[in-house]
C-alpha cells in the first residue's frame, strides 16, 4: 500500500479537473497542464477530491501509484500557488541581467551566456539573485539546473550560481594544505 497514493487531493476551486481517455487536464487563470494517466491507475473525482486507486496488485502499478498522485499534486498546487527556485551568483564581475524574455549572464567567459525562458516560466533579476517562477514544478527545476550547469559553484573560492539554500563544501588550498605538517 503507497503511503502517498492513498491521500486524496483536495482541489481549489480556481482549479479545474477534468479526466479523459487516459489523461487528466487540468486548467486555471495561469494555464493548461495535461498529465498521461497509466492504465493500471483509477482516478476518480468526487466532492472536489481526486481520489487514486490501483486496479490491480502488480508491483508496477503500486509503484506507479503514488508517482502519478504526487505528479498531480505537483499540477494542482503548481496551478493555484505556483513554485519558485532561486538561484545567487557568486564571485567578482559575475552579473546577470533580463533582456526581454533572455536571461544575460555574464560569467568571466569570453561572452555573454543568453538563456531563452521556456513556456510558462518567468525570469527575474535583483542584484545577485535570479528568481524561477511557474506553475510547472518540472520545467521550473530543470530550468534552474541548466542556468546553474553555465557556472557551478567551485570548491576552492566557491564562485559560481548555486541555488540560495545550497551549501558548497569549501577544499583548502595548496599553500593551506602544505604548510600543515
Amino acid at each position: 500500500m503507497s503511503k502517498i497514493g492513498k491521500k486524496p487531493i483536495v482541489v481549489p476551486g480556481s482549479v479545474e479537473v477534468k479526466i479523459d481517455d487516459g489523461f487528466l487536464s487540468f486548467k486555471s487563470q495561469s494555464g493548461n497542464l495535461k498529465l498521461e494517466m497509466p492504465r493500471d491507475i483509477k482516478v476518480e473525482l468526487k466532492e472536489g477530491e481526486l481520489i487514486f486507486s490501483p486496479k490491480n496488485n502488480l508491483r508496477l502499478t503500486r509503484a506507479l501509484w503514488g508517482t502519478t498522485r504526487a505528479l498531480a499534486n505537483n499540477a494542482v498546487n503548481g496551478l493555484s500557488s505556483g513554485f519558485e527556485k532561486s538561484l545567487r551568483l557568486e564571485g567578482v564581475g559575475y552579473k546577470a541581467n533580463m533582456e526581454g524574455e533572455t536571461l544575460v549572464l555574464n560569467l568571466g567567459l569570453s561572452h555573454p551566456v543568453k538563456f531563452v525562458s521556456p513556456q510558462g516560466v518567468k525570469i527575474s533579476v535583483d542584484k545577485n539573485v535570479i528568481k524561477i517562477t511557474g506553475y510547472d514544478r518540472a520545467v521550473v527545476g530543470q530550468s534552474a539546473a541548466k542556468i546553474r550547469a553555465f557556472k557551478k559553484p567551485e570548491p576552492y573560492k566557491g564562485k559560481g550560481i548555486r541555488y540560495t539554500d545550497e551549501i558548497v563544501r569549501r577544499k583548502a588550498g595548496k599553500k593551506v594544505a602544505g604548510t600543515t605538517k
